[in-house]
Formats: C-alpha cells, structure tokens, sequence
C-alpha cells in the first residue's frame, strides 16, 4: 500500500479492510449470524464514510468490542479528516477512560507515534495534522461548552437525560481535507432497562441509523474440539459458527459457553443476545409485544361490550383508551394521548372517535373533586357530555395485579388482555413503568412519564375485573 496516512488512500470497503488488517492486525466480522443483526464493520463504514444519515446508534452485547470499534473509529477520524475535532462522553469518566485506552494503544504503535503532536495525556489526544478527540466529564457545563464535528457517546444507559438532551446541540459540519465531514452524534451501549434512555431511544430513533450485533454475532469460529449437538450455544448460533468463510470474532467458544452457564435467561438475553431489555424493575414483567400486541381485531360485526378507561392531566398527559370485550378477552382498541388541552377539547375527541359511545368509562376517583374555579368535576363534565362514569378508589399495586392477572393467568390459560399495535404509547408504559432501582425494598412504582397510560388502564380494570363487596348494616 502507499502511505497508510493518505486521505485517499481508502476508497471503498476493501481498502478500509485492508488498512485495518495491516495496519492494526485487526480482522473484524463483516456478516451477522443473528437474523436481523448488523455486523460490527457495517459500523466502521457508516462512521468513516461519511453517510448522509450521520447519527447511529450501535446497540451490542457486553463484551461485544463497541466501545472498542468507537475508539477505532475514533482513530480513522483522526488520521484520515484533518482537523476533526472529536469528544467522547461516556456515562462516567471511568467509562470513558476506556475508549481512550484504546486510542492510546493504537498511537503508542511506531508506525502511529510521528502523527502526534505533543504527548498523550489523560484527557487528550492531538496529531499534527491539528486533528483532536478530548474526554468530556458528564456534566452540562461539560457538555455546553464544546462544538465538535462528532460526539461518541458511550454507554448511553447510563446517561443523565438532561446532560443528554443538552449535548444534541453540540455537534457541526464542516469541510476538512477537501471533504465533507458530517456533524454527527454515536450512540454506543448495551441496552438492560427497560425504562432507560437507550429503550427510548431504540423505541423511536428518529433519524439515527441502528447497528445491533450480540455475542452470537462476534463469536470466533468452531473447531473441532465442539460437538454441536453438545453444545450450549447450539440454539443460538444452529451452527454457523463452524461454517466455512466467515470472518471470526473475538469470543471464544469456551468463554461464550462459560458465561451462559453463569447468568439466568432474562440476563443472558438481554444484556448477551440483545434480544430485550432485562425486566428486573419492571412493574409488570408479564408484558410481552411478542404476545399481547395485535395488528388486527377479531370480531366480523361488533364485541360484546365497548368500554373506555381515563386518566386525567394537563402538563402530564390526559389518556383516553377505547377498550371492547369479547370472548372474555379484554381488546385495547385505541388511545388518545394529549398534553396541554383542556378536558372539552378531550371531550370533543372522544365523540369524535370512530367508535360506538363506551357503555362505561373506568376514569381516576380524583377526577371527582370539584374545580374551584368552575363549581364542576371533570367527571360531572364528563357524565354532561353523555359519558357514563365509573370510578373506584383503590391502591395503585391492586390495580397492577388486575392487568397482570390478564396478561399472564395462572391457570396458563391465554392471555385475556390484548392491545392493538396502535396503542403505541400504552404499549410503550407497559415497557417502560418501572420501579426504582435505588430503592430495592420499595413496592411503590416511580411516576416519570409511563404511568399515566397504565394508570388508565388500571382504573379499567378496577371497574371491569375487582369484586364488589356488599356490607349490610342497620340498628339494633
């Protein structure tokens, strides 16, 4: 090859290959063994190629190299686009040190050592070519204070959201070396919570590209020493780690082996095969897209039974779900999810809805106080717009037992609660409510966002599904 350090000198895939292979001994597997998974390289190209969708996120498995791969992005950047200037913020110092780590690997090589200007130091990496990747605390003063061209930001689970929200305008374009370099943000984590920012982020990536790989997918190849018929990962990876051609990752098969016989099933999906995020402080664990979502209904003429569940709100969400029972089978049918509107303007969208007038409305007991402005309850507004109300005070836990009852019977019996894919928000709060993971021996769930849409489904259900007592009293 010709100058290693040429701009031009990486035209194409197989050029970018083939200075990684000779210039950092590194062979990186270019085909996924999991359907529907990336290969790590698809993330290397995204990142030096300069793609027209800039921001990605890369969301892989512990151990799976990303925070390595950043770092060798990280050093593409700064050797091949003259004056980038790139930052790297991690959910802590420590997390990002790591990253650095690496870079400091690759320009302590002979080969690399005459492109720096000055030494490395703890926070800070300078080539003469006046590129620099610095280390940003997590913090907003951090944060504010930089402009870079791009914005590695890994494991963002571990993210204050606010210090996220502020490094969204950070980043700017530019020309460098001749060639346009995209202001762009990378977003590297595994993904454990359900409730975290990377869920959120999964749930609705915007414009951002995703690259998914797990430990499946980074395995290095089978030999002979295996018997798949044995072997631990056979339902995994059904073999194609033996398979002839394939570029080999950096697990071994023992270690994979090893450490699926250590952790439990939810753990090793979640954080190992990146299948779904762990359900430790999931209020309902029971709750499955895979089971208890529909994209059709299945009555040909009308249910038995149309109902609605409300909670109200003004800063926080008013939600209104349109809710119909059939075979026994409780269907969420619709939502209607709004902030900042007055209740006549929810009023006039639930008339308007497609769908017949629900017998009753299981709506939130609070919703009976009087406003002391207007003299009337946002029930009594409700019941004058010709809304039958029920609502019934109970706790907040016996209501969640009542949706985890549906969802999962204990009789094994199918699930007599199904929500239809429209529902994107409820099915979202189903995901996301949770309780604080700080507070162990806490029952009691955290109200940051996902509890309105499930609490209007529990004041459904505390009207639909909880016996009624009768107490008889008279005088003696």
């Amino acid at each position: 090859m010709s100058d290693p350090f040429s701009a031009g000198v990486i035209t194409n895939e197989s050029d970018l290959l083939c200075w990684l292979k000779t210039n950092l001994d590194l062979t990186i597997p270019t085909t996924p063994i999991t359907p529907d998974h990336q290969a790590p390289f698809d993330y290397i190209k995204h990142a030096f190629f300069e793609s027209d969708t800039p921001d990605c996120i890369v969301w892989a498995n512990r151990g799976g190299g990303k925070t390595f791969l950043g770092a060798v992005a990280t050093a593409l950047d700064l050797l091949f686009k003259p004056g980038i200037q790139v930052r790297i913020l991690a959910g802590s110092l420590e997390q990002a040190s790591r990253m650095h780590e690496h870079l400091r690997n690759v320009f302590e090589r002979p080969d690399f050592k005459s492109q720096l200007n000055g030494r490395i130091t703890d926070r800070r990496i300078t080539l003469q070519n006046g590129s620099r990747v610095e280390l940003l605390a997590q913090s907003q003063a951090s944060v504010r204070g930089v402009r870079p061209h791009k914005l590695r930001c890994d494991e963002i689970e571990l993210f204050d959201p606010d210090v996220w929200d502020a490094a969204q305008l950070t980043t700017r374009s530019a020309v460098l070396g001749g060639k346009l370099v995209r202001g762009a943000i990378e977003c590297l984590s595994t993904m454990h919570r359900p409730h975290g920012l990377m869920s959120r982020l999964i749930a609705d990536p915007g414009n951002r590209r995703l690259f998914k790989w797990g430990l499946i997918d980074v395995l290095d190849n089978c030999g002979d020493e295996f018997e798949c018929s044995s072997c631990s990962l056979l339902p995994e990876c059904k073999g194609a780690a033996q398979a002839g051609g394939r570029t080999p990752g950096h697990i071994s098969i023992p270690d994979a082996r090893g450490m699926k016989s250590r952790v439990s099933l939810p753990i090793w999906n979640s954080e190992m095969l990146c299948d779904r995020p762990s359900r430790t402080d999931s209020v309902i664990p029971e709750f499955d897209r895979a089971i208890h979502t529909i994209d059709t209904l299945p009555w040909k003429t009308h249910p038995e039974l149309w109902l609605g569940g409300m909670d109200f709100g003004f800063r926080s969400p008013t939600v209104f779900l349109w809710a119909a029972v059939h075979d026994g089978c409780l269907y969420i049918v619709d939502e209607h999810y709004e902030r900042g509107l007055t209740l006549d303007t929810h009023i006039k969208a639930i008339l308007a809805a497609p769908y017949p007038k629900p017998a009753w409305v299981g709506a939130d007991p609070a919703g009976r106080q009087r406003n002391s402005h207007t003299g009337f309850s946002s029930v009594a507004l409700l019941e004058r717009a010709g809304l039958h109300v029920r609502t019934r005070p109970g706790a907040i836990l016996d209501g969640i037992a009542l949706i985890r009852a549906r969802l999962a019977p204990a009789d094994k019996s199918p699930p007599r609660l199904l929500i239809h894919q429209r529902c994107t928000n409820l099915i979202e709060s189903l995901e996301r409510y949770h309780f604080d993971p700080e507070r162990p021996l806490s029952d009691e769930p955290v109200k940051d966002g996902p509890d309105h849409a499930v609490d209007s489904l529990r004041y459904l259900l505390s009207c639909l599904d909880a016996p009624f007592e009768t107490t008889l009293s008279g005088y003696l």
